[in-house]
């Protein structure tokens, strides 16, 4: 083997920076796909039918806003941080496009099912269920390669999100609306307890760095009782899938207690020290909108709101002002830049926060004004991320400034 073959796999990395991490496509694929996809919900909203995807409209924005955007964060996230926890290379180079290929040929192959002619249903969700299983494999084989079984904890959750994946699947193959209804809930609550493991982690630990105080010490009970609500929440779901479903009482009153628990956890953390600092607020702000949507949906199960309310703001407060306080922190740390707000991540966070309002807390309390109020929540979003994208676009493109790889 001569050298110049030696070098051919690095020679894609070398060329193109965007393929040394998982991060760098995948933050950048994710954010633009979400800004395209609610253009085309907000089009769809007021009357305007732009795409036929699989499964209607419907379907398709809650699966895609779940599968397509914020798997690709946190798929992204995930295997760039598996390369600190474990101390090897994470996916680089071809077989990272060859990762990135797959998610997108799931996203094209939902959003335009007839352009390979008569494309059978079946076979566009196996192309789209391969992503989450070539992720975990990746991930397992780093973390079992050094033997840290305490990272292991995140393959249940993402086998399960295979699962709920596989569910809203089923719905559609089967007609049947409920399968849809219960893999949708089941993945939005999988994230939520993604976010409660990882915002535990690094919440706390960024708050501590940056304000130069010690992180408070945890409460073992607390910590169990937070995590573990969330968890027991989700074997509801499950439980209710094969036809075993609890009680609503029982239900609601772990959802309360999951909400309660982690805004004790949150306070603990004294958010209200950074509110100078937007990378640090808004994920103070978005874990609270993970408490109060828990909230929002134990008060659902009591028939004292629309489960959709605590749903969006579980999504649309938590999760994904979440995604964009946190890829705007590691998209600097990860390209070598120093950790600072850059100039608009501030607003595009309160633009965020704003769309969580709208969409999910202004409805329940004036239900009459709902289609003004969603429609105001697309609009910032796509500003939001339109804001992340025009900040953040050139550095993901780019080899890192301090000349190390990743």
């Amino acid at each position: 083997m001569n050298e110049r073959s030696l070098t051919r796999p690095a020679q894609l990395t070398r060329l193109m920076p965007v393929w040394r991490l998982a991060f760098r496509p995948l933050f950048l694929l994710g954010a633009s796909f979400s800004l395209l996809a609610m253009l085309v919900w907000g089009g769809f909203w007021h009357g305007a039918i732009l795409l036929e995807p699989v499964g209607g409209m419907i379907w398709w924005h809650q699966h895609e806003m779940l599968f397509g955007f914020v798997m690709a964060i946190v798929a992204g996230f995930l295997l760039t941080a598996v390369q600190n926890w474990t101390g090897q290379p994470s996916i680089k180079g071809w077989p990272l496009l060859g990762l990135v290929a797959l998610w997108l040929a799931g996203r094209l192959l939902l959003a335009f099912p007839k352009a390979l002619g008569d494309l059978d249903t079946l076979v566009i969700a196996l192309v789209d269920l391969a992503f989450l299983p070539v992720v975990a494999a990746i991930m397992a084989r780093l973390v079992m390669r050094v033997k840290q079984w305490r990272n292991l904890i995140f393959l249940p959750v993402l086998t399960l999100l295979f699962v709920a994946n596989a569910l809203m699947h089923a719905g559609v193959l089967r007609g049947d609306g409920e399968l849809v209804r219960q893999g949708a809930y089941l993945a939005v609550l999988l994230i939520a307890q993604l976010i409660v493991i990882l915002g535990g982690r690094v919440i706390p630990f960024f708050t501590s760095l940056r304000l130069k105080r010690q992180k408070p010490q945890p409460i073992p009970a607390l910590e169990k009782l937070a995590i573990g609500s969330v968890a027991a929440l989700v074997v509801t779901l499950l439980l209710a899938v094969v036809g075993l479903a609890l009680p609503a009482i029982v239900t609601a009153v772990i959802a309360l207690l999951a909400g309660a628990a982690n805004l004790w956890r949150l306070a603990r953390w004294e958010g209200w020290r950074a509110l100078h600092e937007p990378l640090l607020w808004g994920l103070h702000v978005s874990y609270g909108f993970i408490a109060l949507g828990l909230l929002m949906l134990g008060l659902a199960y009591l028939n004292l709101l629309p489960a959709t309310l605590g749903i969006h703001a579980l999504t649309v407060g938590g999760m994904s002002t979440m995604i964009l306080a946190m890829i705007s922190r590691v998209s600097l740390g990860h390209t070598g830049r120093p950790i600072e707000t850059l100039p608009g991540i501030g607003l595009a966070l309160g633009l965020m926060l704003a769309a969580a309002l709208f969409r999910a807390l202004i409805p329940a309390i004036w239900p009459q004004v709902t289609h003004w109020m969603l429609s105001l929540s697309i609009l910032l979003w796509c500003l939001a991320y339109a804001v992340f994208l025009m900040l953040y676009t050139k550095p993901l493109l780019s080899a890192r400034v301090d000349g190390k790889d990743g």
